[in-house]
């Protein structure tokens, strides 16, 4: 798991430090305070230096626009990533993580000039861009490094397209990201049918049946011609997951991607979205065993005082990390509150989101 972190120079987080994070941590902060920053960053630094990876936190905030230009791309995708859209500060992500030691991610926004030379015998004239032939290309430069292992990949900027020269990445534990734009049913079905195979089906029924009851099994099928959750609530026929509202798929999608994460992170963004207040704390119990069974770590954001008040009831003060994003004088910090001050803060229903 994640112990610390240090961000600096990426979006709105001009240095940005954490300690103490827990299993399951709970992120609140006004609008633009960089909750959604935040889980990309962890994300980016879980990838281990995948370029693709950094491509894809465009794709998440609908970014995916069709380059039109190297120049204009950089503007439109890469330029944002930085820090008050500073690109001669390199971006830099740290983490201490238990089972790996420290972790580090270097990105950065770099010229490369290459220079054409005529061949030997031409004649030499005094207009000399008839000789040389000068292209000014950029590229992003990632720098990966642990204890064990180091990479050094690139984004090219190429016209209008993007190349990428990266070596081989990997690392010792996985990361998900959910998002409301992020689902695929038939990612769901896939994940269920891995999660069936192991014999550990049963935890995605249990934390189902926490919102309907009437729920006695799921299954993982492509009757209807392409893979999908169908679940038996008693009617005569199977019925779809989606069928039975946005809450059942979150919490399926939650469960499943804990489950495919074992020793690693799952980030949410919005983790109440679609959830009634009412089974709330339920929702929270079961994501707590499922993170347990599978030594998975949380990292969710919230903009509900129920959602945190919930996890409180479900979790107690000490069952997991609260942290508020703030932003003062263009400054963002977190506050990490201590389970007795966060108890305080909800037995007098104060302001923390």
């Amino acid at each position: 798991m994640f112990e610390s972190l240090r961000i600096r120079n990426y979006r709105v987080f001009d240095d940005l430090e954490i300690d103490d994070l827990a299993r399951i941590n709970l992120i609140g902060g006004k609008n633009n305070s960089g909750k959604s920053s935040l889980l990309e960053a962890i994300f980016l630094l879980a990838g281990g230096g995948n370029a693709y990876t950094l491509m894809n936190v465009n794709v998440l905030r609908e970014l995916a626009v069709q380059p039109i230009s190297g120049q204009q791309t950089v503007i439109a995708l890469c330029r944002p990533v930085f820090n008050n859209l500073d690109m001669n500060s390199s971006i830099d992500i740290e983490g201490q993580y238990s089972s790996h030691g420290r972790l580090s991610l270097k990105i950065s926004f770099e010229p490369t000039h290459t220079t054409g030379l005529a061949f030997r015998g031409t004649t030499v004239n005094t207009n000399m861009t008839s000789m040389l032939d000068l292209a000014n290309n950029h590229f992003l430069k990632i720098v990966y490094s642990d204890a064990n292992t180091r990479s050094d990949s690139r984004v090219i900027l190429k016209g209008k397209e993007f190349e990428i020269q990266q070596d081989s990445t990997s690392t010792s534990f996985s990361s998900t990201i959910i998002t409301s734009q992020s689902g695929n049913v038939q990612e769901d079905a896939t994940r269920l049918g891995w999660l069936r195979q192991h014999k550990r089906g049963d935890i995605l029924v249990k934390a189902l049946q926490d919102i309907e009851p009437r729920l006695k099994n799921v299954e993982d099928n492509s009757a209807s011609g392409i893979p999908l959750i169908w679940c038996d609530i008693g009617l005569s026929e199977l019925v779809p997951l989606a069928v039975l509202g946005e809450g059942m798929t979150h919490v399926a999608r939650l469960v499943l991607a804990i489950a495919i994460s074992p020793g690693g992170v799952v980030l949410v963004d919005e983790i109440e979205s679609g959830i009634h207040y009412s089974v709330m704390s339920r929702v929270w119990k079961t994501i707590a065993a499922a993170a347990a069974r599978f030594d998975t770590q949380i990292f969710a954001t919230t903009h509900s005082y129920e959602c945190i008040e919930k996890a409180h009831e479900g979790l107690g003060a000490d069952g997991f990390r609260f942290l508020r994003l703030t932003s003062r004088e263009g400054i963002n910090k977190a506050v990490v509150y201590e389970p007795s001050v966060l108890e305080t803060a909800i037995r007098h229903n104060m302001e923390i989101r």
